[in-house]
C-alpha cells in the first residue's frame, strides 16, 4: 500500500454515525434489566457513558451554528453530524490514584497489583438523598470532572443492564452498578475542570468497534484490525489472600500464579480541542501563541513555558478491561447492523454479533461454549498455570449447561429472555467452578510437597 492509497483509505473510510444512531434509538426503546438490591447488601452505584460526535476540523463554522436538536432523530439529521469525517467518540477517565478500598478498584477501572494505565467511566456510589441511579451518575460526573449533564447540551439516552459487582471469585455481592448513556447534542464540548489526578480521554468508537461490522472485512483478513486485544495480568494472591498477610500471599502466588483478563488497548493522546482543556492548559496555549507571534515582552518571565507542558501532547497506551470493558461491549453490541454475523459462526444474528465483539480466544476462555454475551467474556480470567484452567473446565459442567440453556432461549425466541438473569447465572456457576478448581489445585500441590518432604527425609535417614 503506497502513500496515496493510504490517504484515500483515510478519506473514504465508512462512517459509523448510522450505527450509532441505531444503537442509541435501540437503547432508548429497550427496557434495561434491573437487578433489585438484596436486603443484606443495599449499596448501589452508577456511571455515565458520555458520547459525542466530533465534527470534522475543516467544517465551516456556519454549519455548526444551527438550532440545537431536541430529539435523537433530529440530532442524527443535522448536517454537521453527517458531514464526512464526523467522528463519534466516548469519554473515558484515567485516575492516577483510583479508590479501590471497597471494590478492589473495579469501579475505577483499576485493580490490585496492576501497574498499567487503565480507563473507566465517571461515576460512583449512590448516596443518601440521590433521587435514583441517573441522578447519581449525573452528580458523580459533576463532582469528578465538572461536567453538568443536566445542561441542555446533553440528553439522557437510556440505561444499559444492571451489573453485579462481587468479590474476586463471585462469592459475595458488593453492590449493584447501573450504567447510563448520555449524548452531547452540540458540536462544542463544555469546558471542564477534572479533579486532581484525573485526565479525560475522548476515544473514537472506531477504536473499539470490530472493523468487520462497518468495513465488511473478516477479522482474520487484516493484521491491523480493530479493536486491538490484549490482556491485563493480575497477581492472584492480591485477590485470594488477605491483604496484610505477606506469607500467605507469597504462598498463594507460588501455588496459583497470576490471572489474565481480556483488555482492549487504547492509543490515546491528551485532548486537542480547546473546549476539553482545563483553564490552566488554555492559559498556557494562549501564552505560547502570544510569544510565537513575535511579542517578546515578558519572554524571560515565560522562559519555562515549555516545561509546563510539551509542545506535542504525549501519547500513551491505556487498557480498557473489567467492568468498564463489559459496559462498553454492552453499548457497542447495540451498534451491530441487523445482518452482522461473525466470520465462521454460521449461527443466528444474535450469536454471530456476540462472537464479533468478543476477544479472539473468547470460546477458549469460556470453556468451549458459545459466546452468548460479549460483556460476559470480559470478566473471565485465565490462569497462568495450565492445570488451574484444566480443573476449571472439569468443574464447569453446570456453567456449560447454563450457557447452552441461554443459547436455546436465544435460538427459540430470537431475543434474550429478559425474565431470566442469564448473565448472573453464568457468572455464578463459572466462579463456583473456579473456587472448586483452586481448592483442588492447592490440595494436590500440598500433597506433592508433603510427599517430597517425606521422600527427602526418608532418603536422608536411610543413609
Amino acid at each position: 500500500m503506497n502513500e496515496y492509497t493510504s490517504i484515500s483509505v483515510i478519506l473514504y473510510r465508512p462512517t459509523i454515525v448510522p450505527l450509532l444512531s441505531r444503537a442509541l434509538h435501540q437503547i432508548r426503546s429497550t427496557p434495561p434489566r434491573i437487578i433489585a438490591s438484596p436486603a443484606t447488601q443495599p449499596r448501589r452505584a452508577a456511571v455515565a457513558l458520555i458520547i459525542r460526535v466530533s465534527p470534522p476540523p475543516n467544517l465551516p463554522s456556519t454549519s455548526k451554528n444551527v438550532p440545537q436538536a431536541t430529539s435523537l432523530t433530529e440530532f442524527f439529521q443535522l448536517d454537521w453530524v453527517n458531514a464526512p469525517g464526523a467522528r463519534p467518540e466516548i469519554l473515558f477517565l484515567r485516575r492516577e490514584k483510583p479508590d479501590g478500598n471497597a471494590d478492589g478498584g473495579r469501579m475505577s477501572g483499576s485493580g490490585p497489583n496492576t501497574s498499567e494505565a487503565h480507563v473507566a467511566f465517571p461515576g460512583g456510589r449512590t448516596e443518601e438523598g440521590d433521587e435514583g441511579g441517573m441522578y447519581t451518575a449525573m452528580r458523580q460526573t459533576w463532582e469528578e470532572i465538572g461536567l453538568d449533564l443536566a445542561e441542555n447540551a446533553y440528553t439522557p439516552v437510556g440505561q444499559l443492564d444492571d451489573r453485579e459487582i462481587t468479590t474476586s471469585l463471585g462469592k459475595r455481592l458488593l453492590m449493584i452498578l447501573s450504567p447510563y448513556v448520555f449524548l452531547q447534542l452540540t458540536p462544542q464540548t463544555t469546558p471542564v475542570e477534572p479533579a486532581s489526578g484525573t485526565t479525560l480521554h475522548w476515544v473514537p468508537l472506531t477504536e473499539l468497534l470490530p472493523e468487520s461490522l462497518y468495513l465488511g472485512v473478516e477479522r482474520e483478513a487484516t493484521r491491523s484490525s480493530k479493536p486491538k486485544w490484549s490482556n491485563v495480568t493480575v497477581d492472584a494472591s492480591s485477590r485470594l489472600a488477605p491483604r496484610h498477610s505477606t506469607v500467605l500471599r507469597l504462598l498463594v502466588r507460588l501455588l496459583v500464579g497470576s490471572m489474565k483478563f481480556p483488555a482492549i488497548v487504547i492509543e490515546s493522546s491528551y485532548p486537542t480541542d480547546t473546549a476539553s482543556l482545563s483553564t490552566d492548559e488554555k492559559l498556557i496555549d494562549e501564552k505560547r501563541a502570544h510569544i510565537e507571534k513575535g511579542n517578546q515582552v515578558g519572554l524571560q518571565r515565560q522562559g519555562s513555558l515549555s516545561k509546563l507542558r510539551p509542545r506535542h501532547r504525549r501519547s500513551e497506551q491505556m487498557k480498557l478491561w473489567g467492568l468498564s470493558l463489559g459496559m462498553t461491549l454492552d453499548l457497542l453490541a447495540h451498534m451491530a447492523p441487523p445482518n452482522a454475523v461473525a466470520h465462521g459462526s454460521g449461527s443466528g444474528m444474535s450469536l454471530g454479533v456476540s462472537s464479533a465483539f468478543a476477544p479472539p480466544d473468547a470460546e477458549a476462555e469460556s470453556m468451549g461454549v458459545p459466546v452468548m454475551a460479549p460483556s460476559l467474556t470480559s470478566v473471565f480470567p485465565r490462569f497462568s498455570y495450565p492445570d488451574v484452567n484444566f480443573w476449571i473446565w472439569v468443574f464447569g459442567k453446570r456453567y456449560r449447561e447454563v450457557v447452552r440453556g441461554w443459547e436455546a432461549s436465544v435460538r427459540a425466541g430470537g431475543t434474550n429472555d429478559r425474565r431470566i438473569n442469564w448473565t448472573g447465572s453464568a457468572l455464578n456457576t463459572f466462579y463456583a467452578a473456579v473456587r472448586k478448581a483452586l481448592v483442588v489445585v492447592i490440595v494436590v500441590r500440598a500433597i506433592f510437597v508433603l510427599l517430597g518432604l517425606f521422600l527427602g527425609g526418608w532418603l536422608l535417614l536411610s543413609r
